[in-house]
């Protein structure tokens, strides 16, 4: 599903220069496989989950989702496939406040296939304990609900990979463990591959495979800033 082969990503420094975030010389996943990915905060875990999305261009190297090799193709074929193909989970949540949930979750599909169908919209609804404030905007729902209404959207495409930022971060511990679990069995029952990346060693314990970004990536965090 996911195949990384010799990535490196640099930014231009203010003052001049070049800063060598990622040098990942090799990181695969398998269909329906699912991986954290732990590591320091501001180490660049993000960054390479941005570069699997396509919403950042790799400097150098390969990304290969579901047999399409990313770096060849334009932004605007960049933003194409991440609709069609992969399901973001935002730590933030990135929700349009002018929106109800259910809008929300609807817009999930219009950025992939453009069919937008709300019979799925509801079912991902109640599938994440929220069908009756379907019609609420997200100032009218708790941080943990907010997150929750995000997985839907998230899964609303019918992604074949999904990313998951930090998903825990910014809700409270009581609601984590079903924020995780929420996240996990949706991913097992539609058989999605994903890639979760977490500086929580409770986070990752829940994965069959994990895997530290200082061993996949030859930039030392320490490093970066």
């Amino acid at each position: 599903m996911l195949t990384i082969e010799n990535l490196i990503k640099k930014f231009q420094q203010p003052g001049g220069g070049e800063l060598t975030v990622l040098d990942v010389p090799k990181f695969e996943i398998a269909s329906a496989e699912q991986v954290a990915l732990i590591g320091e905060s501001g180490g660049g875990k993000t960054t390479l989950l941005h570069l699997i999305a396509g919403m950042l261009s790799a400097t150098s190297g390969s990304i290969r989702v579901d047999n399409i090799e990313l770096t060849r193709l334009s932004e605007q074929g960049r933003d194409r496939f991440r609709a069609a193909t992969i399901g973001y989970v935002f730590q933030t949540f990135n929700l349009l406040p002018a929106f109800s949930a259910v809008e929300n979750v609807k817009l999930g599909m219009t950025f992939g296939s453009g069919r937008v169908d709300s019979e799925r919209a509801l079912d991902l609804l109640d599938r994440v304990g929220l069908a009756e404030r379907a019609n609420y905007r997200p100032n009218q729902l708790s941080v943990g609900q907010q997150q929750r209404v995000a997985i839907a959207r998230a899964l609303a495409g019918r992604p074949k990979l999904l990313l998951a930022d930090e998903p825990t971060a910014n809700v409270d511990p009581a609601s984590a463990d079903s924020v995780l679990d929420l996240i996990i069995d949706s991913c097992r029952s539609e058989s999605i591959a994903l890639l979760m990346v977490t500086h929580s060693m409770d986070v990752a314990d829940r994965f069959e495979r994990i895997e530290r970004l200082e061993d996949i990536n030859r930039i030392p965090a320490l490093k970066q800033s």
